[in-house]
């Protein structure tokens, strides 16, 4: 009974300090006024987690998006311009932090490449259906049909022996 209650005991712990942990990598921002607040959080959503890839540094709990936004906050409070901080992120981890890239060549498979796939899918499709349609058909000789139902041991039906 009491190494049930000590396993129990454990693992509340272990749970309740996990929790405790999560909240540790939000961190809190001072902010002279709302204005900056908002356009802070504005410039983290337009820019893309390099960890998650599919979340903004805004919605990320990854360490490197910490480290970023942290980074970006720090740029903001010296007073560079919002294309200032993004050259300089671009300029260190490519356009795919950004999550409009421009489109220039180093680019177009990011742009293009979904419109590609799909205008291949499209016709594949096509191809597909027009085969479904006109199916190629070899039609045997009589003589290829006698044969065939000798080798089967069909009997042929009484039409064919009256044509």
């Amino acid at each position: 009974m009491m190494k049930r209650f000590v396993s129990l005991l454990v693992v509340c712990l272990l749970l309740g300090t996990g929790t405790a942990f999560a909240g540790v990598t939000l961190e809190s921002f001072k902010f002279d006024n709302k204005a900056e607040e908002l356009h802070f959080k504005k410039l983290i959503e337009q820019l893309r987690c390099l960890v998650c890839q599919n979340q903004s540094l805004a919605d990320s709990d990854a360490e490197l998006a910490h480290d970023l936004r942290a980074e970006v906050y720090e740029m903001i409070q010296a007073g560079n311009s919002d294309e200032e901080i993004v050259t300089f992120l671009v300029a260190r981890y490519g356009d795919f932090v950004l999550y409009n890239p421009p489109v220039k060549p180093s680019t177009y498979l990011i742009w293009f490449g979904p419109f590609i796939l799909l205008l291949i899918a499209a016709l594949v499709l096509l191809r597909t259906v027009r085969r479904q349609k006109n199916p190629v058909v070899n039609d045997i000789t009589p003589e290829e049909r006698a044969r065939l139902d000798a080798v089967l041991g069909n009997t042929p039906p009484q039409q064919d022996k009256q044509q």
